[in-house]
Protein backbone atom coordinates (compact mmCIF):
# COMPACT_ATOMS: atom_id res chain seq x y z
CA UNK A 1 0.00 0.00 0.00
CA UNK A 2 1.18 3.53 -0.63
CA UNK A 3 1.88 6.09 1.12
CA UNK A 4 -0.55 8.19 0.97
CA UNK A 5 -3.15 5.45 1.49
CA UNK A 6 -1.75 4.58 4.54
CA UNK A 7 -1.68 8.47 5.45
CA UNK A 8 -5.59 8.75 4.65
CA UNK A 9 -6.40 5.09 6.50
CA UNK A 10 -4.70 6.80 9.34
CA UNK A 11 -6.90 9.53 9.52
CA UNK A 12 -10.28 7.76 8.48
CA UNK A 13 -9.28 5.77 11.99
CA UNK A 14 -8.52 8.95 13.51
CA UNK A 15 -11.29 10.23 12.77
CA UNK A 16 -13.52 7.53 13.63
CA UNK A 17 -12.32 7.25 17.14
CA UNK A 18 -12.68 10.92 17.68
CA UNK A 19 -15.79 10.98 17.59
CA UNK A 20 -16.73 8.27 20.23
CA UNK A 21 -18.86 6.02 18.49
CA UNK A 22 -20.35 3.09 19.97
CA UNK A 23 -21.96 0.37 17.43
CA UNK A 24 -22.39 3.31 14.84
CA UNK A 25 -23.64 5.67 17.83
CA UNK A 26 -21.47 8.57 19.45
CA UNK A 27 -21.35 7.86 23.10
CA UNK A 28 -22.83 11.12 25.09
CA UNK A 29 -22.71 9.77 28.48
CA UNK A 30 -18.52 9.50 27.72
CA UNK A 31 -18.38 13.04 26.50
CA UNK A 32 -17.01 15.64 29.03
CA UNK A 33 -18.63 18.41 29.77
CA UNK A 34 -14.95 20.80 29.62
CA UNK A 35 -12.86 19.68 26.74
CA UNK A 36 -9.13 19.90 26.75
CA UNK A 37 -9.08 23.22 25.06
CA UNK A 38 -10.71 24.68 27.85
CA UNK A 39 -14.00 24.86 25.83
CA UNK A 40 -17.40 22.51 26.48
CA UNK A 41 -18.70 20.19 24.48
CA UNK A 42 -22.39 20.63 22.93
CA UNK A 43 -24.94 18.17 21.85
CA UNK A 44 -27.12 19.89 19.67
CA UNK A 45 -30.50 18.48 19.40
CA UNK A 46 -32.61 21.41 17.97
CA UNK A 47 -30.22 22.70 14.78
CA UNK A 48 -30.56 26.28 14.37
CA UNK A 49 -33.89 27.87 12.14
CA UNK A 50 -36.05 24.92 13.06
CA UNK A 51 -39.38 24.85 14.95
CA UNK A 52 -39.18 21.61 16.19
CA UNK A 53 -38.90 20.58 19.74
CA UNK A 54 -36.21 17.81 19.57
CA UNK A 55 -34.86 15.96 22.83
CA UNK A 56 -32.56 13.26 23.32
CA UNK A 57 -34.16 10.34 25.19
CA UNK A 58 -31.03 8.56 27.17
CA UNK A 59 -32.99 5.59 28.00
CA UNK A 60 -33.53 4.96 24.47
CA UNK A 61 -30.47 6.45 23.05
CA UNK A 62 -32.39 8.45 20.23
CA UNK A 63 -33.24 12.12 19.69
CA UNK A 64 -37.10 12.47 19.06
CA UNK A 65 -39.77 15.37 18.58
CA UNK A 66 -41.12 15.96 21.89
CA UNK A 67 -44.43 15.15 22.16
CA UNK A 68 -47.45 17.58 23.75
CA UNK A 69 -51.22 16.00 24.71
CA UNK A 70 -50.27 13.12 22.01
CA UNK A 71 -49.01 15.82 18.81
CA UNK A 72 -45.86 16.25 17.35
CA UNK A 73 -44.62 19.47 19.71
CA UNK A 74 -43.66 22.55 17.35
CA UNK A 75 -42.44 25.93 18.51
CA UNK A 76 -45.24 28.53 18.02
CA UNK A 77 -42.95 31.30 17.35
CA UNK A 78 -39.89 32.14 15.33
CA UNK A 79 -38.23 28.93 14.65
CA UNK A 80 -34.75 29.05 17.37
CA UNK A 81 -31.94 31.53 16.78
CA UNK A 82 -29.35 29.21 17.84
CA UNK A 83 -28.34 25.09 17.69
CA UNK A 84 -29.88 24.30 20.90
CA UNK A 85 -28.86 21.68 23.23
CA UNK A 86 -27.61 20.10 25.77
CA UNK A 87 -24.32 19.94 27.78
CA UNK A 88 -22.91 16.12 28.64
CA UNK A 89 -21.55 15.22 31.92
CA UNK A 90 -24.17 17.80 33.62
CA UNK A 91 -27.19 16.93 35.77
CA UNK A 92 -28.70 19.65 37.10
CA UNK A 93 -29.89 17.88 40.67
CA UNK A 94 -33.39 18.65 41.63
CA UNK A 95 -31.66 18.72 45.58
CA UNK A 96 -29.60 21.52 44.40
CA UNK A 97 -32.36 23.23 43.28
CA UNK A 98 -31.83 22.00 39.70
CA UNK A 99 -34.55 20.58 37.22
CA UNK A 100 -33.14 16.96 36.77
CA UNK A 101 -31.89 17.57 33.30
CA UNK A 102 -28.55 18.53 31.54
CA UNK A 103 -27.45 22.14 31.39
CA UNK A 104 -29.02 23.92 28.11
CA UNK A 105 -27.10 25.59 25.85
CA UNK A 106 -27.36 27.91 22.63
CA UNK A 107 -24.81 27.48 20.06
CA UNK A 108 -24.82 30.52 18.04
CA UNK A 109 -23.46 29.42 14.82
CA UNK A 110 -24.62 28.44 11.40
CA UNK A 111 -27.37 24.97 11.57
CA UNK A 112 -26.01 21.93 13.25
CA UNK A 113 -27.41 18.77 12.46
CA UNK A 114 -29.76 17.03 15.41
CA UNK A 115 -26.77 14.79 17.19
CA UNK A 116 -23.55 16.39 16.30
CA UNK A 117 -20.86 17.29 18.68
CA UNK A 118 -19.70 20.59 18.65
CA UNK A 119 -16.60 22.10 20.91
CA UNK A 120 -17.67 25.66 22.19
CA UNK A 121 -17.08 28.80 23.77
CA UNK A 122 -19.55 30.03 26.77
CA UNK A 123 -20.02 33.87 26.51
CA UNK A 124 -22.90 34.36 28.23
CA UNK A 125 -25.69 32.88 30.57
CA UNK A 126 -29.22 34.14 30.54
CA UNK A 127 -31.31 33.26 33.62
CA UNK A 128 -34.69 33.11 33.15
CA UNK A 129 -37.91 32.34 35.41
CA UNK A 130 -39.50 29.69 33.80
CA UNK A 131 -43.25 29.02 35.31
CA UNK A 132 -41.74 29.48 38.80
CA UNK A 133 -38.43 27.92 38.46
CA UNK A 134 -34.97 29.27 37.61
CA UNK A 135 -34.11 28.73 34.29
CA UNK A 136 -30.39 28.99 33.11
CA UNK A 137 -29.34 29.17 29.31
CA UNK A 138 -25.66 29.07 28.38
CA UNK A 139 -25.01 31.12 25.56
CA UNK A 140 -21.58 29.76 23.50
CA UNK A 141 -20.28 30.08 20.07
CA UNK A 142 -18.01 27.83 18.14
CA UNK A 143 -14.57 27.23 19.37
CA UNK A 144 -13.07 27.00 16.19
CA UNK A 145 -12.62 31.12 15.06
CA UNK A 146 -13.64 29.77 11.45
CA UNK A 147 -16.72 28.75 12.58
CA UNK A 148 -17.51 31.66 14.83
CA UNK A 149 -20.14 33.68 12.97
CA UNK A 150 -20.04 36.47 15.36
CA UNK A 151 -16.61 36.77 16.69
CA UNK A 152 -17.31 37.43 20.00
CA UNK A 153 -15.14 35.66 22.47
CA UNK A 154 -16.47 37.07 26.20
CA UNK A 155 -19.98 38.96 27.45
CA UNK A 156 -17.84 42.18 26.72
CA UNK A 157 -17.15 41.79 23.38
CA UNK A 158 -20.68 40.14 22.29
CA UNK A 159 -22.56 43.24 24.88
CA UNK A 160 -20.91 46.00 22.81
CA UNK A 161 -20.59 44.72 19.19
CA UNK A 162 -23.63 42.70 19.33
CA UNK A 163 -26.10 43.80 21.40
CA UNK A 164 -28.76 43.63 18.61
CA UNK A 165 -27.91 39.65 18.34
CA UNK A 166 -28.16 39.91 22.70
CA UNK A 167 -31.58 41.24 22.81
CA UNK A 168 -32.79 39.07 20.02
CA UNK A 169 -31.67 35.95 21.91
CA UNK A 170 -33.58 37.54 25.16
CA UNK A 171 -36.98 38.25 23.36
CA UNK A 172 -37.03 34.54 21.64
CA UNK A 173 -36.71 33.13 24.91
CA UNK A 174 -39.26 35.76 26.41
CA UNK A 175 -41.91 34.51 23.54
CA UNK A 176 -41.58 31.15 22.85
CA UNK A 177 -43.74 29.83 25.07
CA UNK A 178 -46.17 32.26 25.07
CA UNK A 179 -46.16 36.09 26.37
CA UNK A 180 -46.24 35.97 30.16
CA UNK A 181 -44.74 32.54 30.68
CA UNK A 182 -41.19 33.25 30.92
CA UNK A 183 -39.46 36.36 33.01
CA UNK A 184 -36.38 37.57 32.43
CA UNK A 185 -34.28 37.83 35.68
CA UNK A 186 -30.89 38.92 34.03
CA UNK A 187 -27.80 38.43 31.70
CA UNK A 188 -24.18 36.96 33.27
CA UNK A 189 -20.59 37.05 32.12
CA UNK A 190 -18.66 33.37 30.64
CA UNK A 191 -16.97 33.45 34.06
CA UNK A 192 -20.96 32.90 35.87
CA UNK A 193 -21.80 30.78 32.88
CA UNK A 194 -18.26 28.62 33.52
CA UNK A 195 -19.37 28.63 37.02
CA UNK A 196 -22.97 26.86 36.48
CA UNK A 197 -21.19 24.39 34.04
CA UNK A 198 -18.85 23.24 37.01
CA UNK A 199 -21.41 23.43 39.78
CA UNK A 200 -24.17 21.30 37.51
CA UNK A 201 -20.95 18.44 36.21
CA UNK A 202 -21.12 14.98 37.29
CA UNK A 203 -17.49 15.34 37.49
CA UNK A 204 -16.80 17.74 39.77
CA UNK A 205 -17.90 17.54 43.53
Amino acid sequence: MKLHSWLFMLLFLFSLASCKNIGGKIDYESLPAITENGGVNVVVEIPAGTNHKIEYKKEKEVFENDLENGQIRMIRFLPYPGNYGFIPSTYMDPERGGDGDALDILLIAESVETGQVVEARPIAALRLNDSGEIDTKIIAVPLDPEKNLIGAENFVEFLLEYDSAKRIIEEWFLNYKGLGTTELLGWEDEAYAMDEINKWSVNVR
